[in-house]
C-alpha cells in the first residue's frame, strides 16, 4: 500500500513497531523543513519528497496525452490501468496549437474539451501534473505552437513583445480550466509545469530571465494556486525561479533498431550531484525519465522500441534512479497514443506508440507488470522518503568487494532506522552473470550475506533493491535480499510479497523482540525453505525463487514468488470517505490472477471485484475475512474456497465471444478521381493566390512570390500548388525545390502529362528535382499551360532550440525555375490545403485532420457522403497510373458489451508499384497515414469510439500514386489486437457529423 505520512510524525518513521535496537550508522540526522508557494497549503514539499494534504507521498508518474486518445470516454480505461499498476500520478501535455488554430479563438469543442480528462483522473485516482506549454515539444508539430505562429514576426520562446502577445490569451485561458481544476478546489490538479526544457538557446542568446517571470505571472494572475514546476532537459540550473525544479534523463537513448544494445555506462549517477548543486532543499525530481523512445519514419518499429526499455531496463534504469533519492519520477511514455491527423512533427508517423508499457492499443506489455513491482514496493516503504544516497561516487565494488558491481546505499536520515541497497553492475550494458556475497550494516551490526552458505546471483541487465531493518506492518524484515513487492496488514496479520528471478539463491530475515521466535512454516508449494536462528532473535530464511511458496513465520504470511508468479498480484485500495475517496492509501486488498484487477470495493460483506481477463483466471484473494463473505468478479458471484491458511481461492471461465469482422478486400468500394486539379480547364478562381512578396519568415524566399503554405494559413496535410504560365517555347523541363519535412514527397504534372516525383526518403526534410517536359517540340510558344505541384506537409519542425525559430522552418516551394526558359515567368500561382485554412469548416474533429486533396476538401471522407454514381473498384486494385484516388466503403461491427476487442487497419507492404502513400480515414477521422516506400508502420490502430462498435462505419482510403506505373494496396483488413473480457468503462463514440455541401473547396 502507498504508506502517506504525515509529516509531524515523520522523525517516528516505521519504529513504532520495531524493536528499539537500531544499527550503529552514522546517518547525519535530519529534520524535514516544509514549503509551500504560500498560496495553499495541499501541495507542499521539504529536501525529500512532496507532500499531499500534509503525507508524504513518493510520486510514481506516467505520461499521457489526451490528444493523441480522441476518445475522451477511454480516458478512464487508461487512469484506472495507471492506477492499478501502483502509480498515482500522471503527467500530460496540453497542446496550443489545437485550441487556437488560429489566432484570438480558442475552442475546446470535441475531443479539445479537457473537464473529461480531469473527471476520469479523479474517478480514478490519480493526481495530475499539468505541462501546458506554452511550448511543449512531445514529437509534435510545431512543438506544440500554433500553426499562425510561423508568420508571426519575432523570436519566440524569447520576452519578444509580439511573441508574448500571441501566448496571452491562450495562457490565460488555459490557466484558468486550469485552476478550477486543481486539488484547492476538489480537483486531480497538483502542479503546473511553465515551458518545457527550456534549456538550449540559439546561438548570440540565454536564457530569458524576463520571459520566465513573465509567464510565472501570468499563470498566477490565471488563479494557479498550486506549485509551479520546470524540467530542466538536463539538470543545467535553468528556470530555479519555479517552485519545484526538476529535469529530464533518457539515459538509453533512441536507437530501436538495435534493441539489445545498450549504452555503455549509461547510469547517470551524476544526476545527484547536479540536483544538490541546483536545489538541495527541494525533492529530487525527474520530471521526464525514459519510459520507451520515438521511432521515426523509415524506423524499425515500436515492439523494437519496447525491448531496447523494456523490463530489464527498467529493473536496471528506475532502480538507478531510486538510487539518487528521487521523490518524483515521470515515465515518458506510460502510454503513448496515436498522431491522428496532422498532429506529428516530421520525426514521428501515425504511431506514438513509443514501446510504452500500456501499448498504442492499449493492451499491456510486461513492462506493465514490471512496473507494477517496482511501483507497490515504493507505495509500502514509507522509509524510502527520506533517504539519501551515502555512497553515490564511491559506489563501485561497495559492500560486495566485486568491483564489477555497484551498489548504493541508501539510509533513511529521518526516521533513522531503515537501508535500501542498490545494486547493478558498474557496465549496465553487460550479459555476464555476476556471483556475490553482501556485507551489511544492521541493528544487530555487520552481516555477510547469505548467512547460511551459497552466493547471490545478478544477472547482466538486472538490478535489485535490498532492504535492511525494513518495517512491514508490525514485522521487522533485519534484511531481505528478495525483493519485497508489497506488504499489508490484513486481520491483524502481515501479508509479505517476496520476489526473485526463477531459480535465485534468497535470504530473509525476520527479527523478533524476544527470544520466542516462531518457526517458519511452508503451507503452500513444495519448495524447501532452509532456517536458522542468529543472536537468539532473529529468523533467517534461505530460499529460492522458483513458482511460489507460501510461508507462515508466527504472525506473518510470507508470499516467495518468482517474477513471472508475482506479476500476477495486484494490490488494490477500496474507496474510503469525503472528497477525495478514490485517493485511498489504507486498507490494501491483495488478489493474484487476472489480466488486469481495476477496482475492489466493500458493500457490506461483499467484496466486489473489477477486472480483465484474457484466459479462464485462477485467483487467490486476501481480504478482510468480515468483507469477503462473498466475493463478486465483474458482477458475477465467485464460488469461493477456503486454503488452509485463510484465503480464498476461486476460478473464472472467461468469455470471448466471437463477432464477424468485415472482410475489407471483398467489400463493395467506390472511387472517384482525386486530382482533378490537373486538367488545364480546372477552375482554381476560388483557391488563395499566393501572391505575397514578402514574409517575415527566417527563411527569406528566392522566389518572386512566397511560396511558403503557412503564410497562406495552410499547416498540415497534402498541399496542392497551380503554376499558371506563359510558354515562351523554349522550354524543355522544369526545376522545383520544395520542402515539407522528413519523408515528405511531391509530385508535379503539366497540365495532364505526369512528369514525375520525389517519391521521398527518412533523411531529406527537402529536395530539388528536374522534371522534363514531355515531345521533341517542347512547348508551343504562346501557350497557356499549369504545372499541378502535390506536396506531403509532415508537420512543423519543433522549436527545441529557444530563440532559433527552428519551428518556422518553411513547407512549401523554396525555389523553381523552367529549364531553357530564362525569361519564362509563372502569371498566377494558385495554393489550396485544407478547406477553409485556420478558418477550418470540420470544428469536431479539428483543424489538423483533413488536409488538401480535392476528396478532403468536399468531404468524401465523412459519413453519409452520396457515392452512389461513383465506379465501383477496391483500393487492393488500385490505379494503373500516378494520380490520387478516393475510395470508400461502409461496414457495420456488432460487438457485444463487456468486452474489450481493441482493433487496427492492417496493410502490407507492396514491391511491385512501392511509390504510393495512403491515408485512411474512419468514420471522418484521419487515423492512419502510410507511405508503402518509407515505413514502418504497417498496422494503424483505431480505439473503440471513433470506430463504431454498435452499427455503421465509413472508411474512406486515399491513394497517391506517386510512380508512372500506378499503385494499389497489397492488402488491407480490419483485425483484432486483442481478445479481452473487460469491465472497462463504457465507451461513448465520438461525434461524428455527417457530410454537409461544402462550399469553396
Amino acid at each position: 500500500m502507498l504508506f502517506s505520512v504525515p509529516v509531524f510524525i515523520a522523525l517516528l518513521g516505521a519504529t513504532l513497531s520495531l524493536a528499539s535496537s537500531r544499527p550503529s550508522i552514522n546517518r547525519n540526522l535530519r529534520f524535514a523543513r516544509q514549503q509551500t508557494d504560500g498560496l495553499q497549503n495541499n501541495v507542499t514539499w521539504d529536501e525529500y519528497s512532496i507532500m499531499i494534504n500534509g503525507e508524504r507521498l513518493f510520486l510514481f508518474s506516467g505520461e499521457m496525452h489526451p490528444y493523441r486518445m480522441p476518445v475522451q470516454s477511454l480516458h478512464l480505461d487508461l487512469f484506472q490501468k495507471v492506477k492499478s499498476m501502483g502509480f498515482n500520478t500522471v503527467s500530460f501535455y496540453v497542446f496550443w496549437g489545437i485550441l487556437e488554430p488560429k489566432q484570438g479563438e480558442i475552442s475546446f469543442e470535441g475531443f479539445r474539451d479537457l473537464q473529461p480528462w480531469f473527471d476520469a483522473a479523479r474517478q480514478a485516482g490519480i493526481y495530475l501534473m499539468a505541462r501546458p506549454g506554452p511550448y511543449i515539444n512531445a514529437e509534435t508539430t510545431a512543438g506544440g505552437f500554433p500553426g499562425w505562429g510561423t508568420y508571426t514576426p519575432g523570436l519566440w520562446r524569447t520576452s519578444n513583445t509580439t511573441y508574448f502577445e500571441a501566448w496571452q490569451n491562450y495562457v490565460s485561458s488555459i490557466g484558468q480550466i486550469l485552476a478550477e481544476n486543481e486539488i484547492t478546489n476538489g480537483g486531480p490538479v497538483i502542479l503546473i509545469q511553465s515551458e518545457n526544457e527550456y534549456t538550449g538557446f540559439a546561438s548570440g542568446y540565454s536564457e530569458d530571465f524576463v520571459y520566465e517571470t513573465q509567464l510565472l505571472t501570468a499563470w498566477r494572475n490565471a488563479g494557479i494556486k498550486v506549485p509551479i514546476t520546470f524540467n530542466d532537459a538536463s539538470p543545467s540550473g535553468h528556470y530555479l525561479s519555479v517552485n519545484i525544479w526538476g529535469y529530464d534523463s533518457y539515459p538509453n537513448g533512441f536507437d530501436c533498431s538495435n534493441p539489445y544494445t545498450w549504452v555503455s555506462y549509461a547510469i547517470p549517477n551524476w544526476l545527484w550531484g547536479a540536483h544538490m548543486e541546483y536545489t538541495p532543499n527541494e525533492p529530487n525530481n525527474v520530471y521526464e525519465f525514459q519510459g520507451g523512445a520515438f521511432d521515426g519514419w523509415g524506423g524499425s518499429g515500436y515492439d523494437s522500441c519496447a525491448i531496447l526499455t523494456g523490463p530489464d531496463f527498467e529493473r536496471v534504469f528506475y532502480k538507478s534512479e531510486l538510487a539518487m533519492s528521487t521523490a518524483y519520477l515521470n515515465l515518458y511514455m506510460l502510454y503513448g497514443g496515436t498522431n491522428w491527423g496532422g498532429i506529428a512533427h516530421p520525426g514521428v508517423y501515425t504511431s506514438y506508440d513509443y514501446g510504452s508499457a500500456i501499448a498504442e492499443d492499449r493492451t499491456l506489455r510486461e513492462k506493465y507488470y514490471e512496473l507494477k513491482l517496482q511501483a507497490n514496493f515504493l507505495r509500502v516503504s514509507p522509509a524510502y522518503l527520506t533517504t539519501r544516497p551515502m555512497n553515490v561516487n564511491s559506489n563501485q565494488g561497495a559492500f560486495t568487494g566485486n568491483s564489477a558491481l555497484v551498489t548504493t546505499q541508501l539510509l533513511d536520515v529521518v526516521g533513522n532506522v531503515t537501508g535500501f541497497y542498490v545494486i547493478r553492475q558498474m557496465d549496465a550494458s553487460s550479459n555476464f552473470q555476476e556471483m556475490y556475497t553482501l556485507t551489511l550494516p544492521t541493528s544487530i551490526g555487520n552481516l555477510t550475506i547469505p548467512q547460511l552458505g551459497g552466493q547471490l546471483i545478478l544477472n547482466g541487465k538486472d538490478s535489485k533493491v535490498h532492504v535492511v531493518d525494513y518495517a512491514a506492518g508490525s514485522s521487522h524484515l533485519l534484511y531481505s535480499t528478495g525483493e519485497v513487492m508489497t506488504w499489508a496488514t490484513i486481520d491483524g496479520r502481515d501479508v509479505i510479497i517476496i520476489y526473485g528471478n526463477h531459480g535465485e539463491l534468497h535470504e530473509t530475515a525476520f527479527k523478533f523482540n524476544s527470544t520466542s521466535v516462531p518457526s517458519a512454516i511452508v503451507v503452500s508449494g513444495t519448495q524447501s525453505i532452509k532456517t536458522e536462528m542468529i543472536d537468539s532473535t532473529n529468523l533467517v530464511l534461505q530460499y529460492t525463487t522458483s513458482g511460489q511458496a507460501v510461508v507462515e513465520v508466527g504472525n506473518v504470511l510470507l508470499y516467495i514468488s518468482d517474477r513471472a508468479n508475482a506479476y500476477e498480484f495486484w494490490v488494490m485500495y477500496p474507496p474510503s470517505t469525503g472528497s477525495f475517496a478514490n485517493y485511498s492509501t489504507t486498507n490494501p486488498i491483495l488478489i493474484k490472477g487476472g489480466y488486469l484487477i481495476r477496482s475492489a470495493q466493500i458493500s457490506g460483506g461483499t467484496l466486489e471485484i473489477t477486472g480483465d481477463l484474457n484466459s479462464t483466471a485462477s485467483f487467490e484473494i486476501i481480504a478482510p475475512t468480515a468483507s469477503s463473505k462473498q466475493v463478486t468478479f465483474n458482477g458475477e458471484l465467485l464460488a469461493l474456497q477456503v486454503t488452509s491458511y485463510g484465503t480464498l481461492t476461486s476460478s473464472k471461465t472467461v468469455s470471448l465471444p466471437s463477432i464477424q469482422l468485415p472482410d475489407l478486400e471483398s467489400s463493395t468500394w467506390k472511387t472517384a478521381d482525386s486530382l482533378p486539379e490537373i486538367d488545364p480547364n480546372y477552375d482554381d478562381t476560388l483557391w488563395t493566390t499566393a501572391n505575397h512578396t514578402t514574409t517575415v519568415n527566417p527563411t527569406q524566399p528566392s522566389t518572386p512570390v512566397v511560396l511558403y503554405a503557412g503564410d497562406y494559413e495552410f499547416h498540415t496535410g497534402n498541399i496542392i500548388w497551380r503554376a499558371h504560365f506563359t510558354s515562351t517555347g523554349s522550354e524543355t523541363g522544369f526545376t522545383v525545390n520544395i520542402q515539407g519535412g522528413s519523408a515528405f514527397g511531391y509530385s508535379v504534372w503539366l497540365d495532364q502529362t505526369f512528369l514525375g516525383s520525389w517519391v521521398g526518403d527518412p533523411v531529406h526534410t527537402n529536395y530539388e528535382s528536374t522534371f522534363d517536359f514531355p515531345g521533341t517540340q517542347g512547348l508551343v510558344g504562346g501557350g497557356q499551360y499549369v504545372l499541378t505541384i502535390l506536396q506531403d506537409h509532415m508537420g512543423y519542425e519543433e522549436d527545441w532550440t529557444a530563440a532559433s525559430d527552428g519551428f518556422k522552418t518553411p513547407r512549401g516551394i523554396l525555389s523553381y525555375s523552367f529549364v531553357d526558359g530564362p525569361g519564362t515567368e509563372v502569371s498566377t500561382w494558385k495554393v489550396a490545403g485544407n478547406l477553409g485554412g485556420e478558418s477550418y469548416i470540420d470544428t469536431t474533429r479539428g483543424p489538423l485532420n483533413e488536409g488538401g486533396l480535392y476528396g478532403e476538401r468536399v468531404g468524401w471522407h465523412l459519413p453519409g457522403f452520396p457515392d452512389d454514381t461513383w465506379d465501383q473498384v477496391s483500393p487492393t486494385t488500385g490505379i494503373s497510373e500516378a494520380g490520387v484516388r478516393f475510395y470508400r466503403t461502409t461496414f457495420t461491427l456488432d460487438v457485444p458489451a463487456g468486452v474489450d476487442y481493441p482493433m487496427a487497419l492492417v496493410v502490407s507492404n507492396n514491391t511491385v508499384n512501392p511509390y504510393f502513400r495512403s491515408q485512411f480515414y474512419v468514420n471522418g477521422y484521419q487515423f492512419g497515414k502510410y507511405v508503402n516506400s518509407i515505413g514502418p508502420q504497417v498496422s494503424f490502430p483505431v480505439p473503440q469510439g471513433i470506430l463504431n462498435y454498435k452499427g455503421s462505419n465509413t472508411l474512406a482510403v486515399t491513394l497517391w500514386a506517386q510512380g508512372g506505373g500506378g499503385a494499389q494496396l497489397s492488402s488491407l483488413s480490419l483485425e483484432t489486437t486483442a481478445l479481452i473480457e473487460s469491465s472497462m468503462p463504457t465507451v461513448v463514440n465520438q461525434p461524428m457529423p455527417d457530410w454537409t455541401r461544402r462550399s469553396a473547396a
